[in-house]
């Protein structure tokens, strides 16, 4: 948590990105409304920026020891980097897999005014 202030603190003084401030989180659904329903409790949630969906993935995996094959949706999720746990967990207690996938890659670079517009997006909105 100190760090990510720190991190925050660094970018907001120095104007420039810090590596690792956001992330993007990939969760698999099994169809669009699941998919559409995630992302938008997310969103009101102010849990991520923007998310994607991504349709009609082919998804081979081993599940109890058998090989399965599906088509499931994709969601690319940005956000905050010291978001993604609690991302993570609000996500498992939504999703109707056993074991949904939800796995992040933190941001190593990108446009500026981009990035500025993520951190700004889930900003809580705060009553004068």
């Amino acid at each position: 948590m100190f760090r990510t202030l720190s991190l925050q603190l660094h970018s907001a003084i120095m104007g420039s990105y810090v590596s690792g401030t956001h992330s993007v989180v990939f969760v698999n659904c099994p169809n669009e409304q699941i998919a559409r329903d995630i992302a938008r409790a997310v969103l009101e949630k102010k849990l991520a920026a923007s998310v994607n969906i991504l349709p009609k993935a082919s998804s081979l995996y081993f599940w109890k020891g058998e090989i399965e094959e599906a088509t499931e949706i994709l969601l690319l999720i940005k956000t905050r980097t010291s978001k993604v746990p609690i991302l993570s967990s609000y996500i498992r207690s939504v999703h109707p897999f056993e074991i949904p996938e939800v796995f992040s890659l933190a941001m190593d670079q990108g446009d500026v005014h981009y990035l500025k517009w993520l951190e700004d997006s889930m900003e809580v909105d705060r009553v004068g």
